[in-house]
């Protein structure tokens, strides 16, 4: 009966003038949150005013990136927005990393006390800590005006990736039940992040920290509770204590860039008997050099080159780009009285995220595994375009071009 009632509203949508079809949008939305979000919140022990404050006024807002229309054949969007997928030497801007490294040492000192007790409980460094606060809010600055409830509602009922914001949602109306927040009070970026240190409602759940003990998880208003919850999610995620997140490198033409990822990593020394080296000359750490770590080339040949260890990975967890896990542990290592990078952000072609999906499902097509045509050049894609050159030929660039795609 459910589905029924979906496909006639969906029949109404697109044969109707387009007023008529933000109405039937409208319609459908509100007959998803009755039929299927408020039963299942409802056995969650959502009370039903929690539920009609959350929603009261609600329409579905179709602004927001990655929504998938009923009946669109359309799956990834033509141009990506969001911030972490567009270009190296714009998202590592030196004003951009000089600015928060600034910001992050006066923060360090200032919170030095509680940062110590933080570091000494879930071992996680301050600095990386920090450089995450001032990734996600500009250090509790940034302003984050979204309804949570408008930007989730509408994620679960159009989202390419419903039933993971459908997930979200629920858990956005548990915190309301709770007692945290009010219903007005959840207030969100375009993804539903929320707070401070930005976490999906689910997070917050499981792992944001009382830390300033004053009986509430405050990632709103408090300092210790916001940087002790983003030290939990990253022990949580993995992170290894007394390890570094990676080390800019140069890496030969004799170390194929294809051998880049998380799931190739091998010993450091193994790298360095293979010509790796720091930029800066010195050796890798002694602690280090035996153990595990990856080849991290965010734009394959066209930019600097990392030996990364999990500690990479794990700030990756918190959000899955290179470069936003790049940035933060960048800035944090400038914090601490490091230099810039390097390494150069060559200009390459340009590149619209469908031009990328295409691209993805024509090696996709050829045997290839690219992580999925989502139109974003992850690992996975750059090595693919890395295996497909040294078997065409071709000298490894490992990134996605004009002149690679016209010979797929």
């Amino acid at each position: 009966m459910l589905h029924a009632l979906f496909l006639l509203v969906f029949a109404l949508l697109f044969s109707a003038p387009a007023s008529a079809r933000a109405d039937a949008v409208t319609d459908g939305f509100r007959a998803f949150l009755e039929a299927d979000i408020w039963p299942a919140a409802k056995a969650r022990g959502v009370p039903r005013p929690v539920f009609e404050a959350a929603f009261k006024g609600v329409t579905p807002n179709l602004k927001l990136p990655d929504l998938q229309l009923p009946g669109s054949k359309q799956t990834v969007a033509e141009i990506n927005f969001q911030a972490e997928f567009k270009s190296g030497a714009d998202y590592l801007s030196e004003r951009a990393v000089a600015a928060n490294a600034a910001t992050g040492r006066k923060l360090l000192a200032r919170h030095k006390p509680v940062l110590d007790r933080i570091e000494a409980r879930y071992g996680v460094p301050a600095p990386i800590i920090v450089a995450i606060w001032g990734r996600e809010s500009a250090f509790g600055n940034a302003k984050i005006p979204e309804n949570a409830f408008e930007v989730l509602g509408t994620k679960a009922y159009l989202s390419r990736r419903k039933a993971l914001f459908r997930d979200e949602l629920l858990a956005a109306l548990d915190i309301v039940a709770d007692g945290h927040l009010s219903a007005s009070q959840m207030k969100s970026s375009w993804a539903g992040a929320l707070g401070q240190p930005q976490f999906m409602p689910s997070k917050f759940l499981t792992l944001a920290v009382d830390f300033d003990g004053d009986g509430k998880k405050d990632i709103w208003n408090s300092v210790p509770d916001t940087l002790a919850s983003i030290a939990n999610y990253l022990r949580q995620s993995g992170w290894q204590p007394d390890r570094d997140w990676g080390f800019e490198a140069v890496v030969p033409a004799s170390v194929s860039c294809a051998n880049e990822g998380p799931d190739r990593g091998r010993p450091i020394a193994e790298f360095v008997a293979a010509g790796v080296t720091r930029v800066s000359g010195r050796p890798f750490p002694p602690q280090e050099v035996t153990e595990q770590g990856h080849l991290m080339m965010p734009a394959g040949r066209f930019g600097p080159a990392f030996i990364a260890t999990p500690n990479f990975y794990v700030i990756k967890a918190y959000n899955n780009s290179d470069l936003y896990a790049l940035f933060v542990g960048h800035v944090a290592d400038r914090m601490q009285g490091a230099g810039s990078l390097q390494g150069r952000w060559a200009k390459t072609d340009r590149m619209t995220r469908g031009d990328v999906a295409r691209m993805q499902t024509k090696l996709e097509a050829k045997g290839y595994d690219v992580g999925g045509a989502d139109g974003l050049a992850g690992f996975k894609t750059r090595r693919a375009i890395g295996d497909f050159e040294a078997r065409a030929g071709l000298p490894e660039t490992c990134w996605p071009s004009q002149a690679i795609a016209a010979k797929l």
